[in-house]
C-alpha cells in the first residue's frame, strides 16, 4: 500500500505528522491564479490525501488567491487527523504576480480571513509567506505574536529566511517551521537547514522534486531510478527525505495519479552510497 507514513514522522507542536506532505499551490488555475481548470479533479486529488496517509497539507491565502484554501475546506473539512498549514503576507495582482505586504494590521486580518475560509477555530500552523522589506520586521513578528496570543493560530513559521532572520523572530515567538526553496540541485539553504536541525525546527523545502541537468539520459540519477524501478523525480524526492530528519517536503499536483506517484517515493530507501553519489554529482552542477 502506498503510504506517506513510510516517510517517517515529525512533531509540529503537539501533532505528529508524516514527513512527506502535500503542497496545495497547484490545485489552483494556471499561474497560481483563479480556479483550477478541472475543479472535480482538484477536489479528487485533495480527497485522496487521507487514504494515502498524507496528514500535512500546506497552502496559502495567495494561492488563487483564496482558491486553494476554499478547495481544501470543501474537500477535507473538518480535517480529522490532518494538519492544515497556511501562509499570509503576499498579495496578488494577476498570474505569476506576487507582492509582499507585511503591514501588521493586514497580517492579522489575513490570518483571521484564512481561519474563516478554512472553517477552523485556530489555524494549526500559520507562516509568514515573506518578510516585507518595506516594513520593520519586528512589527511583522509582533503581529505573529499577537495571533498566537489571541489563539488565532497555534504555531507559527517563516518562509524564505536566513539564519539571522530566524533568530530575530525567535526572540518574539517560537518558530515551528521554516519554508525555503531546497532540492537536490538547489542547496542555497544548507546553513538554514543545519540551524533547523539544531533547534528542532521543521524544514519545509518547496520545489523539492527539481533535479535539473541530473535527469539527462544516461545520468547517475537515471541509473539509480532504473535500479529502483522509479522515476527520476521519485529518486530526487527520496534523496530530500533522507537528507535530514527535520525535512518535510510538500510536492504538489492537481492530479491523483501524480499524487500517488509522489507518495510512492516514501517507499524508496536510498543506500548511503547512492545518496552520497547523488550529493557529490549535484554539487558539481
Amino acid at each position: 500500500m502506498v503510504s506517506a507514513a513510510k516517510s517517517g514522522d515529525f512533531s509540529i507542536g503537539k501533532m505528529k505528522v508524516h514527513r512527506l506532505g502535500f503542497g496545495a499551490m497547484r490545485v489552483t488555475g494556471e499561474g497560481v491564479w483563479g480556479p483550477p481548470e478541472n475543479k472535480e479533479e482538484a477536489l479528487a486529488t485533495l480527497r485522496r490525501l487521507p487514504g494515502l496517509q498524507v496528514n500535512f497539507i500546506d497552502t496559502a491565502d495567495a494561492y488563487g488567491p483564496e482558491v486553494s484554501e476554499n478547495l481544501i475546506c470543501e474537500a477535507l473539512h473538518p480535517y480529522q487527523g490532518l494538519l492544515i498549514a497556511t501562509k499570509g503576507g503576499l498579495t496578488r495582482g494577476g498570474r505569476e504576480q506576487w507582492q509582499t505586504k507585511g503591514d501588521p494590521d493586514y497580517l492579522v486580518k489575513a490570518a483571521k480571513k484564512s481561519r474563516e475560509r478554512l472553517k477552523v477555530r485556530t489555524i494549526a500552523l500559520w507562516q509568514l509567506h515573506r518578510i516585507d522589506p518595506e516594513v520593520p520586521r519586528d512589527q511583522q513578528f509582533a503581529a505573529i505574536r499577537q495571533l498566537l496570543d489571541e489563539g488565532v493560530i497555534a504555531r507559527a513559521g517563516l518562509s524564505e529566511v536566513s539564519v539571522e532572520e530566524i533568530e530575530a523572530a525567535r526572540k518574539v515567538f517560537p518558530v515551528a517551521t521554516v519554508q525555503n526553496r531546497y532540492n537536490l540541485v538547489d542547496r542555497g539553504s544548507e546553513n538554514v537547514l543545519a540551524h533547523c536541525e539544531k533547534h528542532g525546527i521543521g524544514f519545509i523545502p518547496w520545489y523539492p522534486l527539481a533535479a535539473g541537468d541530473l535527469t539527462r539520459p544516461g545520468s547517475l540519477l537515471n541509473g539509480i531510478a532504473r535500479k529502483h524501478k522509479a522515476t527520476p523525480a521519485q529518486i530526487a524526492l527520496a534523496w530530500v527525505l533522507k537528507r535530514s530528519p527535520v525535512m518535510l517536503p510538500i510536492p504538489g499536483t492537481s492530479k491523483v495519479t501524480h499524487l500517488e506517484e509522489n507518495v510512492a517515493a516514501a517507499e524508496i530507501i536510498l543506500s548511503d552510497e547512492d545518496f552520497n553519489a547523488l550529493d557529490k554529482e549535484a554539487k558539481r552542477k
